[in-house]
């Protein structure tokens, strides 16, 4: 079964990996394949496309596609799966009320999905079970929002990174995280070079490469950055004290808790030289147009809200909000987190950014909804509702398009509380995650390239996500399936949906509904949207009521706020200053350049496998060295949570006494390196995130008596290794593996990965005495396999290896030239790949640099890398100098 594409003509259409909300020109081909570019018309990208978003058409195959629906494992009709969900749903509800089932979803949702469900769960269920994965990464910045502003607004636009004569990044690699954001602002760096950048995060991130300033300050210690920040403004006179005035409160009581944060004292609980600290403080002070972008590395802590307000705070205190060039800016990390924020997709939250403690908006939602009830209290939020589903007040869950087996903290737990549910849904495109194997019912999603409906970016922009793919097999959308159910449930009245522009028209209407600028968000506009006039929406910035005037797109230039007083709200915030003495690492978890959430889409590209094919610990060269861990080895990272083993990646961009580790790998992708197993589910107590980035754990050298690698044609059914890490590749897989005993028949070893049957005969080649084994099956066909173990890393060219499954081996001296492993001499090895879109590695870009090229740009002229997405520049720049300096020496 293959797609079919809608028609052969181009589509716009958006991205739906990060926040960022890049348009997309997608163009169904006869072969099959789809042609992916930048949409030079949206305002997001302007036609920039970042790695991941540039390799969209190679994550659009079916290969491990759900394609129909599934009970126990066993292929079901829709209307019997659809019947046991309503059903099972209503059962226990009936028994043990409301508040005994949970919607679980996710900013993978477009926002017609995510309004249909939150109606459902609020408005007719009664219950406000429903959380989200957004719940992991913004909720920190939705409650500093609300705290400060009377209301979840983002104040600025995309336009003022550009414009900005200060940027200051903390908690946010953009470089890898929000790539397209990262080119703006570096062509707007070049194109103003007097523009300053300041990188705040523990690590030296990609994104340092365009800084001007790098303040490595201690995990957690933002808020005392922030807080001295305040009090230093005061002191230096750089207060606009007219805007305090008028426009703010409680101004006088956080300034008081600032002030004792003089220099030495923030130097103290951040880490940072106090030189470097007066520098960004001054260079603070007297920079009129300031953007602070921030995200993960701030939301995701204990304290994330309150280093929310600590930013928010600076910004009052200067009058720095809502004009061009100027003021606090968060950051999304997925499509869509802001259309399920703006649907009431959180649990504390109502539709249209409307408030579930307020009487007045709760009796508003439920009039216009015309529901039987309505949730009259805040539901439980992520960490707490896996919780209840482990001690059974939930007793029948539906997951929407998330994994919550990887990505929750503590995750072992969240995986046993799945097991012992009673009932789980789960809706999805795959169907094997580590998340789906838990699912009674599993219900086949439509994909990205077959959905149809909208999402809203970091700036507040809605665009459309528009289909060109045929649903394949019988997946179908969110809202149909949520809607089916809705149905099946008896409320049918209240989902009368037969398209996605209902679902829209109904939500514009709702947000403009007795608003009239009580509310920020209004998009009454488009109330009355028909088909035709949704087929053809462009993208645009909230708020457009009915008849308004398109602003510039900035909040609260005239001082105005949606609190009660119209004045917005400084937070008194109080930094902690606990440091740790229990000689444990701190872990940041995070996100790499080519990869996306758990890899459900990602690790479908050879192309994005290849800059990281495993996964991985930065550790610093000390801390290496006191534990004993060399370069490339494999380490064991362990509390009392759990383990995970991974490869160590030595490198003086990690602080001392921190480790970071890629949130992406599953079970699906390596043996043990679910990195959320170690994070405890220790929450912000204002927005319940959870603090992702600072577990505290363990490392230590992982003893391993062997270690091997695989390239082959077929993924193998089973991998009996202590440590294994599977990666795409262009016509197969490659496989990372370790073990802590030798075997003792590495040829049924073999054999057992490549599924090698009769008449397949293995080449081998043993070196007992040095514990050497290289074994290979070939087929008139070419290559189906080969193997290589060592007593150390394995010293073979990953990226020629890979290739050798496009080749052929009629020549015996080519097959026994595979199995040394190494290519002729007319076939350089280019090592690890560094530019993705061109598939150029490291050796390739060093040997030009040797040879003169002494730029990044001249590196582009050579071998085309870095010329694309441009995500790999502040990699290449980083070979470039390392070799000027070795030639130097």
């Amino acid at each position: 079964m293959e797609h079919q594409p809608l028609s052969p003509v181009t589509v716009r259409t958006t991205c739906p990996y990060c926040g960022v909300g890049c348009g997309v020109l997608a163009t169904p081909k006869e072969d099959g394949t789809v042609g992916i570019a930048g949409d030079p018309e949206h305002p997001a990208n302007f036609g920039r496309l970042c790695s991941k978003g540039s390799a969209l058409g190679e994550t659009v195959h079916l290969d491990g596609r759900l394609l129909e629906p599934k009970i126990s494992g066993v292929p079901a009709s829709w209307d019997s799966a659809l019947d046991l969900v309503a059903d099972r749903f209503r059962a226990a509800i009936a028994e043990h009320g409301p508040d005994s089932v949970a919607f679980y979803v996710s900013g993978q949702l477009l926002t017609e999905d995510y309004y249909v469900a939150n109606k459902l769960m609020k408005g007719f269920i009664g219950s406000a079970n429903i959380d989200t994965n957004s719940r992991l990464c913004m909720s920190s910045s939705v409650a500093g929002h609300i705290r400060a502003f009377g209301s979840d607004t983002v104040p600025g636009t995309y336009e003022d990174l550009e414009l900005a004569d200060l940027i200051v990044l903390t908690g946010s690699n953009l470089a890898w995280c929000h790539p397209v954001l990262y080119q703006r602002i570096a062509a707007a760096k070049a194109a103003r070079p007097e523009m300053r950048i300041v990188l705040i995060d523990p690590r030296r991130t990609m994104t340092a490469d365009i800084a001007d300033m790098h303040l490595q300050i201690r995990p957690d210690g933002d808020m005392a950055l922030f807080t001295g920040l305040l009090g230093f403004l005061a002191v230096q006179g750089a207060l606009d004290q007219s805007y305090i005035h008028r426009h703010t409160a409680g101004f006088d009581a956080a300034l008081a808790v600032a002030s004792p944060y003089n220099l030495e004292i923030v130097s103290r609980q951040t880490g940072i030289d106090q030189d470097i600290l007066s520098a960004f403080y001054e260079l603070f002070a007297k920079t009129e147009r300031c953007v602070t972008v921030y995200s993960q590395g701030v939301n995701q802590s204990a304290s994330g809200t309150d280093k929310v307000n600590a930013i928010i705070n600076c910004h009052l205190a200067t009058g720095r909000i809502g004009r061009p060039g100027m003021g606090p800016f968060s950051v999304t990390g997925q499509p869509n987190a802001m259309g399920g924020r703006e649907v009431g997709g959180l649990a504390n939250m109502l539709a249209s950014h409307m408030q579930i403690e307020n009487a007045g908006h709760r009796q508003l939602v439920q009039n216009f909804w015309a529901s039987p009830d309505i949730a009259k209290k805040p539901g439980l939020k992520a960490v707490d509702l896996f919780k209840a589903v482990g001690d059974g007040r939930i007793k029948a869950l539906w997951i929407m398009a998330t994994n919550p087996v990887d990505s929750m903290p503590e995750a072992d737990g969240v995986a046993n509380a799945l097991k012992a549910c009673p009932f789980v849904v789960v809706s999805d495109i795959n169907v094997a995650t580590d998340t789906t194997a838990y699912a009674h019912v599993l219900l086949p999603a439509a994909g990205w390239g077959e959905k149809d409906g909208t999402v809203t970016n970091s700036e507040r922009r809605i665009s459309r996500q528009r289909p060109f793919l045929s649903t394949p097999g019988e997946a179908r959308p969110d809202w149909w399936i949520i809607t089916e159910v809705a149905k099946r449930m008896g409320f049918a009245n209240g989902f009368p949906y037969q398209n996605p522009a209902q679902i829209f028209a109904e939500h514009a209407a709702l947000s403009g509904t007795d608003n009239n600028g009580s509310r920020d968000f209004d998009i009454a506009a488009h109330a009355t949207i028909s088909v035709k006039e949704y087929a053809s929406l462009k993208a645009f910035q909230w708020p457009q009521g009915r008849g308004s005037v398109a602003s510039d797109g900035r909040f609260f230039a005239d001082g105005r706020f949606y609190t009660g007083d119209g004045r917005a709200r400084f937070i008194a915030v109080h930094p902690d200053e606990t440091f740790h003495q229990d000689g444990l690492f701190t872990l940041n978890s995070g996100r790499v350049r080519d990869h996306w959430h758990t890899m459900t889409r990602t690790g479908k590209s050879a192309r994005l496998s290849a800059h990281f094919a495993e996964p991985f610990a930065e550790i610093h060269p000390l801390d290496a060295a006191q534990k004993g861990i060399a370069d490339a080895s494999l380490v064991k990272l362990h509390n009392g949570h759990g383990e995970i083993i991974v490869r160590a990646l030595l490198t003086d961009r990690q602080a001392r006494g921190n480790v970071f580790v890629p949130m992406h790998w599953t079970n699906q992708f390596s043996g043990s390196a679910r990195v959320d197993t170690l994070v405890t589910s220790r929450t912000d107590p204002v927005s319940g995130q959870p603090a992702l980035k600072m577990a505290r754990v363990d490392v230590q050298p992982f003893a391993a008596g062997w270690y091997g690698f695989a390239v082959l044609r077929n993924k193998p059914p089973a991998i009996a290794a202590d440590y294994w890490a599977l990666a795409k590749t262009i016509d197969g897989y490659r496989l990372e593996l370790a073990g802590l005993e030798d075997l003792d028949d590495w040829s049924t070893f073999a054999e057992a990965l490549f599924g090698a049957g009769e008449g397949m005969p293995l080449l081998r080649y043993h070196d007992e005495k040095n514990g050497q084994h290289r074994m290979a099956v070939f087929t008139d066909d070419g290559l189906i396999g080969a193997l290589y173990i060592a007593r150390e890393p394995v010293a073979v060219s990953r990226s020629w290896a890979s290739e050798q499954l496009l080749q052929s081996f009629a020549l015996a001296q080519n097959r026994f030239q595979l199995l040394a492993g190494r290519p002729g001499k007319d076939m350089p090895d280019k090592g690890a790949i560094v530019c993705s879109c061109f598939s150029v590695g490291r050796n390739e870009i060093a040997s030009a640099a040797r040879s003169g090229c002494h730029s990044v740009a001249a590196i582009g002229e050579a071998l085309k890398a870095g010329t694309n997405c441009g995500s790999c520049r502040a990699e290449i720049r980083g070979i470039v100098d390392a070799n000027l300096v070795q030639a130097a020496e």
